[in-house]
């Protein structure tokens, strides 16, 4: 059922708006990313630069675009702006072109738009702060269990299924492993991100993220060994890997599932 912007309004005028409310909401991701872990407030203060703490005027905080003017630094104190800024807010356009093109102005987009970006904040929280946030998290269950209420109420039941399994799976591995292997094989962090995946996406198509993340990690762990950037039993952050495999079931997992079962 056709819901988004497109639908209503010309592809000139819809694909401009598309992205700049993708490099908008990728800017807001940003301010969550920088201040949340550390129990700051995102409305107050306003932006401002971490070195020199000077507020950011509006002309310097346009997403993307400021950040090519001013060279990638503060145009106070020439401080360099963490590459993570522009990186951030072109993941959120590229994510919404790419599931608006896959999926359609459709509800399973926006529904997909939402996990995607979420899971976006959570590699970068997680990468640069060694943490998968509850504040993504667990309003993150609510709201997948939320968008399986339409177009069909028993379709919940799906998104309950595939928080129950996703997250029961992850919680099995983090109950054995200190028993078999004598260490944590995962956090409690990865646990909610599995429910969170399994309640947008239904416990079917929630198996295939957990697929692919298995998959590109364990490959990612032996290429780093080989290549001598990773020391064997050295920790590996798997929730990046997670993440990439609910972004990539959001957008191919049913007819994955389709054609492995055809």
């Amino acid at each position: 059922m056709t819901l988004l912007a497109p639908a209503l309004f010309p592809p000139a005028i819809a694909w401009p708006m598309v992205v700049a409310l993708a490099a908008i909401l990728g800017s807001f991701l940003n301010v969550c990313i920088a201040r949340l872990p550390r129990g700051e407030s995102i409305v107050s203060p306003p932006s401002h630069c971490p070195r020199c703490d000077m507020p950011i005027r509006a002309y310097d905080n346009i997403p993307l675009v400021s950040f090519a003017v001013l060279g990638g630094r503060c145009r106070t104190c020439r401080a360099p702006i963490s590459w993570r800024y522009p990186l951030v807010e072109a993941l959120s356009v590229v994510a919404a072109v790419v599931v608006l093109w896959r999926l359609g102005p459709t509800w399973d987009a926006l529904r997909a738009f939402v996990l995607v970006l979420a899971l976006i904040a959570i590699t970068f929280t997680d990468l640069e702060h060694r943490i998968i946030p509850d504040w993504i998290t667990l309003p993150g269950i609510l709201v997948g269990l939320a968008f399986q209420l339409y177009p069909s109420p028993w379709a919940v039941l799906d998104g309950l299924l595939g928080g129950v399994v996703a997250g029961g799976v992850f919680f099995a591995i983090a109950w054995l492993s200190p028993k078999v292997f004598g260490k944590e094989g995962m956090g409690g962090g990865d646990i909610k991100l599995a429910a969170m995946m399994g309640a947008f996406l239904g416990w079917k198509v929630v198996l295939v993220a957990i697929y692919v993340a298995v998959l590109v990690g364990g490959v990612s762990g032996v290429l780093l060994l080989f290549l001598g950037l990773r020391r064997l039993g050295q920790e590996l952050a798997f929730g990046p890997f997670l993440a990439l495999g609910g972004v990539l079931a959001a957008l191919w997992g049913r007819p994955f599932l389709a054609w492995y079962f055809g």
